[in-house]
Protein backbone atom coordinates (compact mmCIF):
# COMPACT_ATOMS: atom_id res chain seq x y z
CA UNK A 1 0.00 0.00 0.00
CA UNK A 2 1.56 3.06 -0.80
CA UNK A 3 1.26 6.11 1.79
CA UNK A 4 0.64 9.36 1.52
CA UNK A 5 3.45 12.07 1.85
CA UNK A 6 3.45 13.78 5.43
CA UNK A 7 5.48 15.88 7.79
CA UNK A 8 5.05 16.71 11.08
CA UNK A 9 6.53 19.71 12.75
CA UNK A 10 10.05 18.92 12.65
CA UNK A 11 10.44 18.00 8.73
CA UNK A 12 8.15 20.98 8.13
CA UNK A 13 10.63 23.40 10.24
CA UNK A 14 13.43 21.25 8.35
CA UNK A 15 11.91 21.88 4.90
CA UNK A 16 11.93 25.81 5.73
CA UNK A 17 15.33 26.11 7.57
CA UNK A 18 14.21 27.00 10.85
CA UNK A 19 13.50 25.69 14.38
CA UNK A 20 10.15 23.78 14.99
CA UNK A 21 9.12 26.69 17.53
CA UNK A 22 9.00 28.83 14.33
CA UNK A 23 6.52 26.66 13.14
CA UNK A 24 4.53 26.83 16.24
CA UNK A 25 4.84 30.69 15.65
CA UNK A 26 3.13 30.91 12.20
CA UNK A 27 0.31 29.37 13.61
CA UNK A 28 -0.06 31.29 17.07
CA UNK A 29 0.98 34.46 16.15
CA UNK A 30 1.41 35.45 13.12
CA UNK A 31 -1.17 32.54 11.38
CA UNK A 32 0.48 32.37 8.07
CA UNK A 33 -0.45 28.69 8.87
CA UNK A 34 -2.95 26.49 10.02
CA UNK A 35 -4.37 22.90 10.45
CA UNK A 36 -6.67 22.97 7.33
CA UNK A 37 -4.44 20.71 5.11
CA UNK A 38 -3.06 18.85 8.59
CA UNK A 39 -4.20 15.54 10.06
CA UNK A 40 -4.66 15.78 13.82
CA UNK A 41 -2.74 12.33 15.25
CA UNK A 42 -1.98 11.39 18.56
CA UNK A 43 -2.65 15.47 19.73
CA UNK A 44 0.18 16.12 16.91
CA UNK A 45 -0.89 17.85 13.38
CA UNK A 46 0.98 16.12 10.14
CA UNK A 47 0.80 17.90 7.05
CA UNK A 48 0.30 16.93 3.74
CA UNK A 49 3.82 17.25 2.31
CA UNK A 50 1.81 19.09 -0.91
CA UNK A 51 1.30 21.32 0.90
CA UNK A 52 4.10 21.75 3.04
CA UNK A 53 6.06 21.94 -0.31
CA UNK A 54 4.06 25.12 -1.81
CA UNK A 55 3.85 26.58 1.72
CA UNK A 56 6.22 29.23 1.35
CA UNK A 57 5.03 30.66 -1.91
CA UNK A 58 2.19 31.75 0.08
CA UNK A 59 2.97 33.52 2.47
CA UNK A 60 3.64 37.26 3.04
CA UNK A 61 7.86 36.91 2.67
CA UNK A 62 8.61 34.21 0.63
CA UNK A 63 9.87 31.40 2.57
CA UNK A 64 12.71 29.22 0.33
CA UNK A 65 12.06 25.33 0.79
CA UNK A 66 14.92 22.98 1.51
CA UNK A 67 15.10 20.75 -1.78
CA UNK A 68 17.69 18.50 -0.35
CA UNK A 69 15.14 17.79 2.78
CA UNK A 70 12.49 17.27 0.57
CA UNK A 71 13.92 14.52 -1.57
CA UNK A 72 14.91 12.99 1.48
CA UNK A 73 11.45 12.77 2.95
CA UNK A 74 9.94 11.49 -0.16
CA UNK A 75 12.77 8.86 -0.04
CA UNK A 76 11.85 8.27 3.63
CA UNK A 77 8.06 7.32 2.75
CA UNK A 78 8.32 5.49 -0.69
CA UNK A 79 6.47 4.06 -2.08
CA UNK A 80 4.19 7.36 -1.56
CA UNK A 81 2.08 9.45 -3.23
CA UNK A 82 0.91 12.78 -2.90
CA UNK A 83 -1.97 14.08 -1.67
CA UNK A 84 -3.69 17.40 -2.05
CA UNK A 85 -6.89 17.03 0.64
CA UNK A 86 -6.89 15.92 3.99
CA UNK A 87 -9.92 13.80 3.01
CA UNK A 88 -8.02 12.05 0.70
CA UNK A 89 -5.71 10.35 3.20
CA UNK A 90 -6.35 6.70 4.14
CA UNK A 91 -7.06 5.94 7.84
CA UNK A 92 -3.84 7.24 9.79
CA UNK A 93 -3.19 6.11 13.01
CA UNK A 94 -0.64 7.06 16.37
CA UNK A 95 -0.16 5.32 19.38
CA UNK A 96 -3.37 7.40 21.41
CA UNK A 97 -5.69 6.18 18.86
CA UNK A 98 -4.48 2.64 18.78
CA UNK A 99 -5.06 2.65 23.24
CA UNK A 100 -8.19 3.93 22.66
CA UNK A 101 -9.11 1.22 19.85
CA UNK A 102 -7.56 -1.60 21.48
CA UNK A 103 -8.66 -0.58 24.73
CA UNK A 104 -5.57 -1.01 26.23
CA UNK A 105 -4.90 0.42 29.55
CA UNK A 106 -1.78 2.15 28.58
CA UNK A 107 0.66 3.08 25.65
CA UNK A 108 3.25 1.39 27.34
CA UNK A 109 1.86 -2.71 25.88
CA UNK A 110 1.61 -1.10 22.33
CA UNK A 111 5.68 0.20 22.84
CA UNK A 112 6.19 -3.04 24.41
CA UNK A 113 4.52 -4.99 21.11
CA UNK A 114 6.13 -2.90 18.80
CA UNK A 115 9.94 -2.98 20.30
CA UNK A 116 9.30 -6.97 20.75
CA UNK A 117 8.10 -7.74 17.43
CA UNK A 118 4.66 -8.55 18.60
CA UNK A 119 2.43 -5.68 16.77
CA UNK A 120 4.05 -4.51 13.21
CA UNK A 121 6.53 -1.82 12.87
CA UNK A 122 5.52 1.95 12.22
CA UNK A 123 4.36 3.06 8.65
CA UNK A 124 6.44 6.56 9.77
CA UNK A 125 7.98 7.87 12.29
CA UNK A 126 7.72 12.03 11.93
CA UNK A 127 8.32 14.14 14.27
CA UNK A 128 9.63 11.20 16.74
CA UNK A 129 6.30 9.98 16.48
CA UNK A 130 5.26 6.82 15.01
CA UNK A 131 2.30 6.75 12.50
CA UNK A 132 0.44 3.32 11.15
CA UNK A 133 -1.89 3.11 8.65
CA UNK A 134 -4.93 1.75 10.18
CA UNK A 135 -5.97 -1.04 7.77
CA UNK A 136 -2.66 -3.15 7.81
CA UNK A 137 -3.20 -2.86 11.55
CA UNK A 138 -6.58 -4.31 11.18
CA UNK A 139 -5.18 -6.68 8.96
CA UNK A 140 -3.02 -8.24 11.56
CA UNK A 141 -5.28 -7.86 14.74
CA UNK A 142 -6.25 -11.70 14.34
CA UNK A 143 -2.97 -12.84 14.69
CA UNK A 144 -2.14 -10.34 17.38
CA UNK A 145 -5.39 -11.30 19.20
CA UNK A 146 -4.34 -14.98 18.86
CA UNK A 147 -0.80 -15.01 20.64
CA UNK A 148 -2.03 -12.66 23.08
CA UNK A 149 -0.97 -13.16 26.85
CA UNK A 150 -3.40 -11.06 29.42
CA UNK A 151 -4.18 -8.69 27.07
CA UNK A 152 -6.79 -9.78 24.59
CA UNK A 153 -6.06 -6.87 22.15
CA UNK A 154 -10.24 -6.58 21.75
CA UNK A 155 -10.82 -4.30 18.72
CA UNK A 156 -13.18 -1.14 20.24
CA UNK A 157 -15.89 -1.01 16.89
CA UNK A 158 -16.92 2.10 17.78
CA UNK A 159 -13.30 3.86 17.52
CA UNK A 160 -12.85 1.18 14.55
CA UNK A 161 -15.79 2.52 12.37
CA UNK A 162 -15.19 6.34 13.52
CA UNK A 163 -11.38 6.37 12.63
CA UNK A 164 -12.74 5.02 9.47
CA UNK A 165 -15.41 7.55 8.59
CA UNK A 166 -13.07 10.17 9.92
CA UNK A 167 -15.40 11.10 12.44
CA UNK A 168 -13.10 10.10 15.45
CA UNK A 169 -12.90 12.49 18.50
CA UNK A 170 -11.13 10.41 21.21
CA UNK A 171 -7.63 10.47 22.97
CA UNK A 172 -5.30 11.62 20.41
CA UNK A 173 -7.37 13.58 18.10
CA UNK A 174 -7.17 17.47 19.29
CA UNK A 175 -4.17 19.24 19.82
CA UNK A 176 -3.51 19.12 23.80
CA UNK A 177 -1.69 22.49 25.19
CA UNK A 178 1.65 21.96 26.33
CA UNK A 179 4.78 23.80 27.94
CA UNK A 180 3.43 27.23 29.17
CA UNK A 181 0.26 27.35 26.35
CA UNK A 182 -1.31 24.59 28.98
CA UNK A 183 -0.93 26.35 32.12
CA UNK A 184 -3.06 29.92 30.39
CA UNK A 185 -6.93 29.51 30.91
CA UNK A 186 -9.13 28.74 27.49
CA UNK A 187 -11.16 31.58 26.27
Amino acid sequence: MRKPYLAGGAEFAALYDVRRLQVSQWISRDHTLDYRYAKIISGSPYWLLQFVKGFGQTTPRTKHLNETVLARLVKEQDPGHWVGEVNQLPPLVGQAELVALFRLPSGALLRKAVSTGRFRPADYTLSGSPIWLLEPVMEDAPALQAGARGVDWAVDEQVLAALREGTYDGPGSRIVPRGKAASKPAN
